[in-house]
């Protein structure tokens, strides 16, 4: 999933922000802020992520509509080797991945030492990708990996990056699936909606008073509003456990007294009164990243809806 949210975002805080937490389980991003981020605060020693040369719609009208075949040979002859990245729909994507790419710049895109990246950028995803899948085989040929799914020759790949979120990435793999091609083919990106189209319900994430002390004495708090049970939150000192199944859930010392004294609390205190007790590096945080998502079963939650 590479990173185009910076535009999208409504501030450059907003945006570095977001784009650190992306580059948790990504290396690819053109929002630069996440990158400065990483470095000043999570002591990031390498280059964070990564990017590619890549153009956009205004390099590619700029040659108007006739010459939309010496725009693209001109990209091609700027960047003879490595992967490049060439949005392709200012007018229309199919002819041009048919008789521009797939003929009139087929041997050059063939005889280049790194891989043209299309970049379709509007229509309906699953139409577009379904068609252009079947295009660009044709044109320019490919293998049938050990699976039985075709890969289009590795010197041309497609990259979605319009409308994608986490359903419709799970729509547009079961179709290039069901169309007997394999994923190696496309790569997703993201924009705005990566970094900021997301609120507290999203991950059902809430920040809410269950335990005070006054004059040294503790007490159990939690709202409970009639007109909505879902609101009420867990009222007692609370602590986040793991089982024997590598599972969490999250007791307190009223409904869990005897095991709440001898559990050991996942959550470690990072910022308290103004000083910094834990510091974590990029690298130990994309470690702890890496895990089997399909243990995540919000994951398979968030794609049905």
């Amino acid at each position: 999933m590479h990173d185009f949210g910076f535009r999208g975002v409504s501030s450059y805080e907003t945006s570095a922000i977001g784009s650190c937490a992306h580059l948790t389980s990504f290396y690819g991003t053109d929002t630069i802020s996440g990158c400065v981020l990483a470095k000043n605060y999570y002591s990031a020693q390498e280059i964070a992520a990564h990017s590619i040369p890549a153009s956009e719609h205004s390099t590619m009208v700029s040659w108007t509509r006739e010459r939309e075949h010496d725009a693209y040979k001109n990209f091609l002859e700027i960047y003879p080797t490595g992967t490049i990245s060439c949005v392709s729909d200012s007018y229309n994507i199919y002819n041009a991945c048919e008789h521009i790419w797939g003929e009139a710049l087929h041997d050059q895109v063939m005889a280049r030492d790194g891989t043209l990246v299309i970049r379709p950028d509007s229509g309906n995803p699953l139409e577009v990708l379904e068609r252009l899948l079947n295009i660009l085989y044709a044109k320019f040929g490919g293998i049938t990996n050990d699976k039985g799914f075709k890969v289009i020759d590795k010197h041309v790949r497609i990259i979605q990056g319009d409308g994608v979120n986490l359903k419709t990435i799970h729509d547009i793999v079961n179709l290039i699936e069901r169309i007997g091609f394999s994923t190696d083919n496309l790569v997703f990106g993201s924009g705005g909606g990566l970094l900021q189209k997301f609120d507290r319900d999203t991950m059902k994430f809430a920040i809410k008073c269950s335990y005070v002390e006054i004059n040294g004495i503790g007490s159990p708090v939690a709202k409970d509003p009639i007109t909505d049970m879902g609101k009420r939150n867990k009222p007692g000192r609370l602590k986040l456990i793991k089982d024997h199944d590598d599972s969490y859930r999250t007791i307190s010392n009223i409904d869990h007294i005897d095991e709440y004294d001898k559990a050991e609390d996942q959550l470690v205190t990072v910022f308290e009164n103004g000083k910094l007790l834990q510091e974590y590096s990029l690298e130990t945080i994309r470690a702890t990243c890496d895990i089997d998502i399909d243990r995540l079963d919000f994951m398979h939650i968030m794609q049905t809806h």
